[in-house]
């Protein structure tokens, strides 16, 4: 900005002056129209975006391809306001542009740089300058992971009038005994396997651009050694969700190397989980993984012996062939599944798209009454949701009347009807969910780590992604840290710690 002294004397000079400054101005404005038409483009973009991920078209984009997109639309608005930024010059007292630029946790180190003037003497009258205030502002910085040798002295004491004594204190108990890691590094392996993805030959090369040679190999044996201690941690989750009134279930495909052959074979890792917080539930959330392989019937028979509740599943036959061997357990099915044989043919069927009409009825009346007791969401249901599904299945029996059973509609309905008792099931109890989302929740990122490992080294190493999985995953419902979770919880397995008092370990119990 220009001061009155800047201004030149001369009239032709002057003139020239504001020439140049309307030149500059009008260029600036035309930088700014482009600007902001870009932001605009790119505004309506994301909004699309967003619209096809809640909106019908929902199901179309894989989930971590429309995180992508999005990614790469704020990225290229970020390019688009720091062009703008550097462009226009500031007026002195403006505000920066208000943004979302995240919360600062007040836990994390302070290191202050003060950036003061280099004279403190008034540029007009040349007297001595007060501080009236001043400016803070707070950025995130980062150190690169730094790693340390930690080195342990043990000193030893003989007696001179007993040559045979030595007195030492006992070496400290180690996950690796006699190997370099200490428990925290072992966690970090873990947590970047198993949460962040981060595959072990990765995280090796990352190891050696710090001078630190670790083969695979070494970090594999880390992995094996810690999944050995931690598997009766997830042996007892397990045992406590059987415990449970209610469970959902589902398994996804665990591509692993069979040995000799180059190809893979398809294990499967199940999921059980319960989630009581939408009725309000005192119970803490929780999910076990239990691998196996392959998809027999019998696999969620072995799994969930003693259990006597509500099982809330997909189609997969398995479970009602459990449910008929085992009168003690009464299946829930999955809203969502029912809506996705129709999703696919709304565009071409009025019919389907009548029936994606009701069901999203029904959720939305679960949007409003989420959070209430489970006797507050049975009224609720019974009052509005019942006449809904009572006039759907009229609905889809006459329409399969008059389609063919061999038609992608007819098959739809065939995929429904047969399925009824389970899923009205929950119109007579408030604690069951309208789907099977909570435990689709909880496979989705190990759908992810095998997107990025590929395959498992055989079936040892798929029963080791479910025991580290299962914990990892428990630490994220409960909020939380992985890392300092399995840094101490090594620490006490390594050192003994009583099997009778193995719930003090679980992420539960370190919450609050």
């Amino acid at each position: 900005m220009l001061m009155e002294a800047d201004l030149p004397d001369d009239v032709d000079a002057l003139r020239a002056l504001v020439l140049e400054q309307a030149r500059t101005l009008a260029d600036l404005t035309d930088a700014k129209s482009k600007a902001d038409a870009r932001i605009e483009r790119l505004q309506a973009i994301l909004e699309a975006f967003q619209r096809h991920r809640f909106g019908r078209k929902s199901e179309q984009l894989d989930p971590d391809q429309f995180e992508l997109a999005l990614e790469d639309i704020e990225t290229a608005l970020g390019s688009v306001h720091a062009a703008t930024d550097a462009a226009l010059p500031k007026a002195r007292g403006e505000r920066p542009r208000k943004t979302n630029r995240g919360s600062l946790p007040a836990h994390l180190e302070r290191i202050e740089q003060i950036i003061d003037v280099e004279e403190k003497a008034c540029p007009c009258c040349g007297g001595a300058l007060h501080q009236i205030g001043e400016d803070v502002a707070e950025r995130l910085d980062v150190v690169p992971t730094t790693f340390r040798v930690l080195v342990t002295r043990r000193p030893r004491y003989g007696c001179r009038s007993c040559e045979s004594t030595v007195v030492q204190a006992p070496a400290p108990a180690r996950i690796v005994e006699g190997g370099i890691p200490t428990e925290a590094l072992i966690a970090q392996v873990l947590v970047s396997k198993y949460a962040d993805h981060l595959p072990l030959y990765r995280q090796a090369q990352i190891y050696a651009r710090q001078s630190i040679q670790l083969d695979r190999s070494t970090l594999a044996d880390w992995v094996g050694r810690a999944a050995w201690y931690l598997r009766p941690l997830r042996d007892h989750i397990l045992e406590r969700l059987r415990r449970s009134e209610r469970l959902f279930a589902d398994e996804t495909p665990a591509p692993v190397l069979e040995p000799g052959r180059k190809k893979t074979k398809t294990g499967q890792i199940w999921a059980y989980a319960c989630d009581d917080r939408p009725w309000g539930g005192s119970d803490p959330p929780m999910v076990a993984y239990v691998y196996a392989g392959d998809r027999k019937t019998e696999r969620p028979e072995a799994h969930l012996h003693g259990f006597a509740g509500i099982l809330q599943v997909d189609g997969y036959g398995a479970y009602a062939a459990l449910a008929r061997r085992h009168q003690q357990i009464r299946l829930a099915f999955c809203w969502a599944h029912v809506r996705r044989k129709f999703y696919e043919l709304a565009e071409s069927s009025p019919v389907a798209a009548d029936v994606l009409r009701r069901i999203a009825s029904l959720y939305a009346i679960e949007d409003e009454i989420r959070g209430l007791s489970a006797d507050e969401r049975r009224d609720a249901r019974d009052q509005r949701s019942r006449p809904i599904v009572d006039d759907l299945y009229r609905f889809l029996e006459a329409r399969g009347r008059q389609v063919s059973a061999k038609s992608r509609l007819g098959e739809a309905i065939r995929y429904t009807l047969p399925r009824w008792d389970g899923l009205i099931r929950f119109l007579d109890d408030g604690r069951i969910d309208l789907d099977n989302n909570a435990v689709e929740r909880a496979i989705r990122p190990l759908a992810l780590n095998r997107k990025n490992a590929l395959f498992a080294g055989s079936d040892e190493g798929g029963d080791n992604w479910a025991v580290i999985a299962t914990l990892i995953e428990n630490c994220k419902l409960t909020g939380i840290n992985p890392h300092t979770w399995l840094t101490s919880t090594l620490t006490s397995l390594a050192n003994g710690h009583p099997a009778s008092r193995i719930d003090e370990l679980l992420p539960h119990a370190h919450v609050g």
